[in-house]
């Protein structure tokens, strides 16, 4: 069933329309009609966003079905905001996602014939005492001692070069946290040959090889502040992953073979247009300290420069974050990649 707008899973659901009493800042502007957004709204959706990235040209396009997984978290609340002839001009969203500590992502944006109306930063401020809200509702039905110790965070994206944007976030108090670029190759360059010793092997990713994948990302990423994946979120969010572009580096030299590296895929067919040429997208790579100087990294993304080029992707891609202490940048910037437009993290503590 879906979630009534701000219900949280340990409260119940409240009032969907007390999502619009205004605080000091965050009332919305009259010149659209605002109601509660939800996944019956998803096409309608889906086409702002598409008009805001037409002329935003970020370094991606979002697909209607990657909003439609904009509802799936248990917890949200959002907003969509109309003119007079019903079409959908801007919207906010807030989604909550509890772990062992709590983050509220805010994302929205505002149609391109609508913007410098004050929409935008309004809804900036509505996101912002909704996310308020939503932990302390999330707070409240934690065990009596417990919630004040839980860690909790407002965060959203922006990109690098939307100086306004960045401008109302300082203003709310917000900092940047984390950068993340994107990375580019040609794959009518030539790709490297890597040799590994006798017992490191590449091999395709398959199912009975998940489960281990996924134990060794939450090693590799565990030294860099990276939390710990269940089974349930490893698996979400794949409806783009292309396995036959994905890679696992095993060690057998013992009597059980172990995932020494990895990397995962995907094919957003959607972009192609926009970016006019095809590609194929590294969505994250991981090896574990022991492996990372025995060119388990390289060896991995030279096999998938090979997979995407035996299917004609003109261009190998990835997106990496710049203050990465894994090793990340040099890897890529040793095999041929060179970075785009990328984009910041900025985040308030709760």
């Amino acid at each position: 069933m879906t979630p009534v707008y701000g219900s949280t899973r340990r409260t119940g659901p409240g009032g969907p329309w007390a999502m619009f009493r205004p605080g000091p800042r965050s009332a919305l502007p009259r010149i659209l009609t605002w109601a509660p957004l939800g996944p019956r709204d998803n096409g309608e959706l889906a086409e702002l966003i598409a008009r805001s990235e037409a002329v935003d040209n970020p370094p991606y396009r979002t697909s209607a079905q990657e909003t439609a997984e904009y509802f799936v978290d248990p917890t949200y609340s959002g907003v969509a905001g109309r003119d007079a002839d019903g079409i959908m001009r801007a919207f906010g969203l807030v989604r909550l996602r509890p772990a062992g500590e709590i983050y509220a992502s805010m994302t929205g944006t505002v149609d391109p014939q609508w913007r410098k109306r004050g929409i935008g930063v309004a809804l900036l401020h509505w996101q912002t005492e909704r996310a308020r809200h939503l932990i302390g509702a999330e707070r409240a039905g934690e065990p009596i001692g417990a919630a004040a110790v839980v860690p909790a965070h407002i965060v959203t994206t922006v990109l690098e070069d939307d100086e306004r944007m960045k401008n109302h976030l300082a203003e709310l108090r917000f900092e940047p946290r984390r950068w993340y670029r994107e990375v580019r190759r040609p794959l009518s360059d030539p790709i490297p040959e890597v040799e590994l010793d006798g017992f490191l092997s590449i091999e395709p990713w398959s199912e009975e090889l998940d489960d281990a994948v996924r134990r060794a990302h939450n090693q590799a990423f565990a030294d860099s502040g990276g939390g710990s994946m269940s089974p349930e979120e490893w698996r979400a969010g794949r409806a783009y992953f292309a396995p036959q572009w994905s890679f696992v580096a095993v060690d057998r030299s013992g009597d059980r073979a172990r995932v020494a590296g990895y990397v995962l895929s995907s094919r957003y067919e959607q972009d192609w247009d926009a970016l006019g040429w095809r590609e194929g997208y590294t969505d994250v790579i991981g090896v574990l300290a022991d492996y990372r100087s025995r060119d388990a990294g390289p060896a991995l993304l030279t096999a998938v420069m090979r997979a995407y080029a035996a299917d004609d992707m003109e261009y190998a891609a990835a997106g990496f974050e710049s203050d990465d202490p894994s090793g990340a940048i040099d890897l890529f910037r040793d095999l041929g990649y060179t970075a785009t437009r990328g984009t910041i993290l900025y985040g308030l503590d709760m």
